[in-house]
């Protein structure tokens, strides 16, 4: 399958290999949506709770409003569930198997007539590029 929007992740169950091109016109569409929304909520589904963090702290880097609290306190054993919103800072992990691997970003809005999107599953490293 050829992945050239984000509705094309739709459907996988798992985050797919993307080259570098890829990455970029992903990223130019996504960046549109997440400008555009009044905050975000991220789902990382990762094989432990270091790389789920990582993946949220490069999620931070790459966007300075985008902050998240007490990283440090979060532990999980084995294959994980993340859940952070940007609208109170507050994450959440869980020990989860037969997950696949990869990030959900949903757009959130204020106004309840705009409806909430969910992206990906997108790559781990998506956000480090």
């Amino acid at each position: 399958m050829e992945i050239n929007y984000l509705v094309d992740l739709n459907s996988l169950r798992s985050a797919p290999q993307l080259s570098k091109t890829q990455i970029k016109k992903l990223l130019d569409e996504l960046e549109g949506n997440i400008f555009n929304a009044d905050w975000i909520t991220i789902g990382i589904m990762a094989h432990s709770d270091f790389d789920a963090i990582r993946v949220l702290q490069s999620l931070s880097k790459k966007y300075s409003s985008i902050k998240f609290k007490n990283l440090d306190s979060l532990r999980a054993d084995g294959s994980v569930f993340l859940k952070g919103n940007q609208k109170t800072g507050n994450v959440y992990i869980r020990s989860e198997n037969g997950l696949g691997e990869g990030i959900l970003l949903t757009c959130q809005y204020e106004i309840d007539s705009a409806e909430s999107r969910t992206f990906g599953p997108l790559p781990l490293d998506f956000f480090s590029y």
